[in-house]
């Protein structure tokens, strides 16, 4: 599998961060790829415990920091950060809430 492409085929966010910037091939740039690399394979709800998880262990500027390096918008990890405190969901082999994302083929074009 090439490195620039998630396990889905879309391609994995590369962080512009002024220390990926500066130095692309540095320990830092490294870690960020990493992490970028674990959330490509992690499916939505584990993407946003782990991001929030990595925000809350930076602290101040977390949120902000992680949205940069892994391209996932501050709500999302903000969500996520409220769902590591919450109690198991009810439907725990659910990625989404139930109705939650896109409608049927057979709902939106009745007949086809």
């Amino acid at each position: 599998m090439d490195r620039t492409t998630k396990h889905d085929g879309r391609p994995m966010h590369h962080c512009d961060c002024p220390h990926c910037r500066r130095q692309p091939d540095g320990p830092v740039a490294q870690e960020h790829r990493a992490i970028n690399r674990l959330v490509a394979r992690a499916d939505e709800r584990s993407r946003r415990l782990l991001v929030g998880f990595l925000a809350q262990q930076h602290g101040r500027g977390g949120i902000t920091l992680l949205a940069q390096i892994t391209g996932l918008d501050r709500n999302t990890i903000v969500r996520g950060l409220r769902e590591l405190y919450q109690p198991e969901p009810t439907h725990p082999h659910r990625v989404r809430r139930p109705g939650a994302g896109r409608k049927r083929a057979e709902a939106t074009h009745p007949g086809s």
